[in-house]
């Protein structure tokens, strides 16, 4: 009688794990009709005829000149009241740095059962984690603050300058 009911107990078991919610979640079903409109915009469409690839270009000009060693820039302040080039802060190397740009990658892959510490069992999301610009840094998504490396007008020698005001930095003296 024990051997029945234990037998029956595992199969009640199995049966009820057996058992997943069928019906599809309402975030699953508008992804669903999310793709099939993307798609259609896409057939409708198509996309735009670039040729050139001008703005690509321009982009990756940008990144070599940002990336040139005896890049001296000089440094203005902007004057947010009247929109002008104000004071002169000095020169500096290149054209400086977000202060919120990271060196090293600030998020990681995670499964979402290791981000909420569940079982394996539990609904699992993967977390996207972010790319390094071409340059090897990771860059913010929006800072006004920028590291500067000012050359020290008594030394010579880049010095680095933390500066919170709106700056223009230019490859060429403004007026």
């Amino acid at each position: 009688m024990k051997k029945i009911m234990f037998i029956l107990l595992g199969l009640g078991v199995l049966a009820l794990a057996g058992c997943d919610d069928v019906a599809p979640k309402s975030d699953a079903i508008i992804q669903q009709q999310q793709e099939k409109a993307m798609r259609e915009m896409v057939a409708q469409t198509g996309l735009p005829a670039i040729k050139n690839f001008q703005e690509k270009k321009m982009m990756k000009m940008l990144y070599e000149l940002r990336d040139r060693e005896d890049l001296i820039c000089y440094v203005y302040l902007m004057n947010q009241m009247t929109g002008e080039i104000g004071q002169n802060l000095g020169t500096c190397i290149g054209y400086g740095l977000p202060a919120s740009t990271q060196y090293s990658n600030p998020q990681k892959m995670v499964i979402g059962t290791e981000a909420v510490g569940y079982s394996m069992n539990a609904y699992e999301t993967i977390q996207p984690i972010t790319q390094a610009e071409p340059n090897g840094l990771f860059m913010p998504e929006g800072l006004s603050a920028t590291w500067l490396m000012m050359i020290d007008p008594e030394t010579n020698e880049p010095r680095p300058v933390y500066v919170e005001p709106l700056i223009i930095v230019s490859p060429f003296k403004l007026k």
